[in-house]
């Protein structure tokens, strides 16, 4: 049986971490509606009803909050994409809809506020360093994705290849869509690198 210490260290634990949560998910609602150059500590602390002090406890600074508000965004968003696969039909129409998901995923919140800390760590070292590690993890998670969407019938170097060009892609599109372009200009882009890449399994399939 739990010692009322132990019940008390778990419950500081969940406070704490919720805590965390309230700042990462107020600093990624300031990146989209206010963008970087306007999302001050104060306004994420307010919007998180939370205090400076509570804030410095957990981020010491302004770049430290703001890439780990991007890697809190995107392990969510990864969970979500990965429960998804599980659901996805067998053979050509996975890749098709895999496609799909990524899209989705690339194309809202992430990539509005990816683009914002991207575009300010221009010009700021301890943000982009920040930033670096995260973006390689966002590319390691969408690696495994597509690797269980593909399965093996397409060789690595292939695979890696395809991935890349996807996901390439999707930023272009989902900056074309931050900027007022065409919805149906990006809905034929995707239609038409959907078959080019159930193309190239289908020739991979074919060598094997």
């Amino acid at each position: 049986m739990a010692t009322p210490t132990a019940r008390k260290h778990r419950t500081q634990a969940e406070r704490s971490e919720r805590t965390r949560e309230l700042l990462l998910d107020a600093t990624v609602e300031c990146l989209v509606e206010l963008g970087y150059a306007h999302t001050t500590v104060q306004e994420i602390c307010q919007r998180a009803g939370l205090s400076r002090g509570a804030q410095q406890h957990h981020f010491t600074t302004k770049a430290d909050l703001m890439t780990s508000a991007l890697e809190h965004l995107f392990a969510r968003l990864s969970s979500q994409i990965l429960a998804a696969t599980a659901q996805l039909p067998p053979g050509q129409e996975r890749l098709d809809q895999g496609i799909d998901l990524l899209w989705q995923a690339y194309s809202g919140t992430l990539s509005t506020a990816a683009v914002e800390l991207w575009v300010a760590a221009r010009t700021d070292a301890e943000l982009r360093r920040g930033l670096l590690p995260v973006d390689r993890a966002l590319g390691h998670a969408t690696l495994q994705f597509y690797r269980q969407i593909v399965g093996t019938e397409v060789d690595e170097a292939e695979l890696e290849t395809l991935l890349l060009l996807t996901v390439n892609l999707v930023r272009g599109l989902a900056l074309d869509a931050m900027i007022g372009g065409d919805a149906k200009r990006r809905t034929a882009l995707l239609a038409e690198w959907k078959s080019i890449v159930l193309e190239q399994y289908r020739k991979s399939v074919g060598r094997r």
